[in-house]
Formats: C-alpha cells, sequence, structure tokens
C-alpha cells in the first residue's frame, strides 16, 4: 500500500508506511504533523490527512475485492479472467460494475409469485379482458394451492 500511495503523493515510501503506522496506533493528525515530525520525515497535515485518506479508501477497496471474490466463488461462477479483472479494478465502482450480474436479486411478492406460477393470472387481471367463464374456476386453477381453505 506504501508503495502505491508513493506513486499517487508523490512521497517516499519510507515516509508513507511510517505515517500508515502513526495513524494504524491510534494518533491524531495534528499529533502527527506536530510531535512526530522526525518519523514522518516533516509532513505537513493536509499530506497526513490525504495519506490517511487514501489509505482508507484503498483499504475498502481491498476488503470489497475480497469480498466479491468470496460471494462470487461462493456461487460457483468465478473463473480466473473474472478474478484477475476485479484484482485489476481501481476503484469500488469498478468492483461493484463487476460483482452486479452476480449480486443476488431481491426477492419481492411479485417474484415469489412469479416463482410460483401466478404471472399468467396477474396478466389476465391486468389486461382487464371480460372474463370468458367463471372467475371462481380461473382463480382455483391458479391459485389454489396457495389460498388457505
Amino acid at each position: 500500500m506504501a508503495q502505491t500511495l508513493s506513486k499517487e503523493l508523490g512521497l517516499a515510501s519510507g515516509q508513507i508506511a511510517r505515517t500508515i503506522a502513526l495513524l494504524d496506533e491510534g494518533n491524531t493528525i495534528p499529533f502527527i504533523s506536530r510531535y512526530r515530525k522526525e518519523v514522518t520525515g516533516s509532513l505537513d497535515e493536509v499530506q497526513i490527512q490525504a495519506i490517511a485518506d487514501r489509505a482508507l479508501a484503498l483499504r475498502t477497496l481491498f476488503e470489497r475485492k475480497v469480498d466479491v471474490r468470496r460471494l462470487i466463488a461462493a456461487q460457483g461462477k468465478l473463473t480466473t479472467e473474472l478474478a484477475a479483472n476485479i484484482e485489476a479494478a481501481a476503484t469500488l465502482q469498478e468492483v461493484e460494475d463487476l460483482y452486479l450480474p452476480f449480486r443476488p436479486k431481491r426477492k419481492t411478492r411479485a417474484s415469489v409469485a412469479r416463482e410460483k406460477g401466478l404471472a399468467p393470472l396477474a396478466d389476465i387481471i391486468l389486461q382487464q379482458l371480460e372474463l370468458v367463464g367463471d372467475a371462481n374456476a380461473l382463480l382455483a386453477e391458479y391459485a389454489s394451492p396457495y389460498l388457505s381453505a
């Protein structure tokens, strides 16, 4: 992570690694910039804040990549190409875009009804056509297994 931040921010990777270590210990940015100048190489508060923000973003990205790989692998759909694409993603949005086709769909009442075979009955109701035959017979044909007597 220090090397990536070094390239992005134009600072020495050693400075960044030591600054991240201080931040991970729970030190505040003002404390680090005022009292740990010898450790950070005299970084100011703005630079330390940039390191903290970007380090958090990179950690979040890494954790999401791990989660997405795990979730897709659990579905048995993780290919080497997909894993490489996830690893190469540079932003959270790219990772989410790769995960989108594999994300489980929400279970709505309508989707449950479709799974149970009630779509033809819904189509008849939505078309508002005049019924040919008995409405109760039509309802019994489609919905009787789901209606409690």
